[in-house]
C-alpha cells in the first residue's frame, strides 16, 4: 500500500509539474524571447481554465455549461480565447516600457480574476465550477491518472518543439534583437510593435492551453485557485531558476521548483508549534531565499541561454 501511495504521489507531482512547465514555456516566449515583463500570468491561466470547464461540464443551474465538448477542442478554444484577450491587451499595453508593462499586466490579471469571481451566472462566483470531467474518465483511477500524465507530457513535447523551432527561426532572432537592443532593431527596419505583440499573444495562448490542462486535472476551479502567488510568482521563479531564454531550462525549472515547493511542505511539519500557523509564509520565504541565491550565484539560471543553431531547411 505504501508503494501504491508513493507511485500515486509521484504521478500527481509529475502531472502538476508538467502543467507548470507548459506555463513556464509560455512565459519564456514573452520574457525569454522578447523581454516582456508579464505579471498577469494568473489572468491567462484563469481564462484557459474557465473556458475549458464551461465547455466540458454538464448543464448546471449555477453556471454556464452543458455544451459537452471533449477535451481537445475545448483546450484549443481556451488557448484561442486567451490569445484574443492577449491581443486586445497587447494593442494597448505591449509598447509600454518593461516596468509599466508589468504594472499594466498585473492589474489586468486581477481584473480578470475579479470578473470571474463576481459574474456568478458565468462562473458560479466564489463557489467555483465542480465536476470538470477528465479526458480518460471511466478507465480506472490509476490508469486515468497515468494517461492524463501522458497527455501532459505530450503537450510539453509539442509546445517545446514549436517554441524551440520558433526560437531558432528568423522570427526568434528578431525577438532577441528587440530584447537586447530595441533601437537597433527599429533602425534595421523591423516592426517592433508587431513582433512584440506576436510573442505576447503566442505566450498567452500557451498559458491558456495550460490552464485547460489544469482545470481537467484539478476537477474543480474557483477564483482562489488563481492566486498570484501560485499562478504568477511561482511560474516566474521556475523560469528564472531554470534559465530564461532556454526552453529546456524553463521545463527543468518547473520540475525543480515544484519539487522544492512540495519539499517545503514536509519541512514545515518539523517547525515549532508557535510557527505552525505561519507555515505557508515560511514556504514562500524559503522559495524567495532560493531565488535570491540563484540570482546572486547563477543569474543566468541552471541552463543559460545559448545562441541557437540555424533551423535546418528541408
Amino acid at each position: 500500500m505504501e508503494l501504491v501511495g508513493l507511485l500515486s504521489f509521484l504521478v500527481f507531482f509529475l502531472t502538476l509539474s508538467g502543467i507548470y512547465a507548459v506555463m513556464a514555456l509560455g512565459l519564456n516566449v514573452q520574457w525569454g524571447f522578447s523581454g516582456q515583463f508579464n505579471i498577469g500570468i494568473a489572468g491567462f491561466w484563469a481564462v484557459g481554465s474557465y473556458t475549458a470547464a464551461i465547455l466540458t461540464t454538464p448543464e448546471s443551474p449555477f453556471h454556464l455549461g452543458g455544451f459537452g465538448w471533449p477535451f481537445l477542442p475545448s483546450a484549443l478554444v481556451a488557448a484561442l480565447l486567451a490569445a484574443v484577450i492577449a491581443l486586445l491587451i497587447g494593442l494597448i499595453c505591449v509598447n509600454l516600457r518593461t516596468d509599466y508593462l508589468a504594472i499594466a499586466t498585473i492589474g489586468i490579471g486581477e481584473i480578470i480574476r475579479l470578473v470571474l469571481k463576481n459574474e456568478e451566472w458565468l462562473t458560479n462566483g466564489v463557489r467555483g465550477i465542480p465536476a470538470i470531467p477528465r479526458p480518460f474518465s471511466g478507465l480506472g483511477r490509476e490508469l486515468e491518472a497515468l494517461l492524463f500524465l501522458g497527455l501532459v507530457v505530450a503537450t510539453i513535447l509539442v509546445v517545446y518543439a514549436l517554441v524551440e523551432r520558433a526560437r531558432r527561426s528568423p522570427w526568434g532572432r528578431v525577438q532577441r534583437a528587440i530584447r537586447e537592443n530595441e533601437p537597433a532593431a527599429l533602425a534595421a527596419g523591423k516592426n517592433v510593435l508587431r513582433f512584440r505583440l506576436e510573442a505576447f499573444v503566442l505566450g498567452a495562448a500557451i498559458m491558456g492551453f495550460g490552464g485547460a490542462l489544469y482545470a481537467h486535472f484539478a476537477g474543480f476551479i474557483s477564483p482562489e485557485a488563481f492566486d498570484p502567488l501560485f499562478a504568477t510568482f511561482l511560474v516566474w521563479v521556475m523560469l528564472i531558476a531554470g534559465g530564461s531564454g532556454n526552453n529546456i531550462g524553463a521545463v527543468l525549472g518547473a520540475f525543480a521548483i515544484w519539487a522544492l515547493w512540495s519539499g517545503t511542505q514536509f519541512m514545515t511539519a518539523f517547525l515549532p508549534i508557535e510557527w505552525a500557523a505561519r507555515a505557508g509564509a515560511v514556504r514562500v520565504l524559503l522559495v524567495g531565499l532560493l531565488l535570491q541565491v540563484i540570482l546572486i550565484t547563477r543569474p543566468e539560471g541552471l541552463l543559460p541561454e545559448r545562441p541557437p543553431r540555424p533551423a535546418v531547411r528541408d
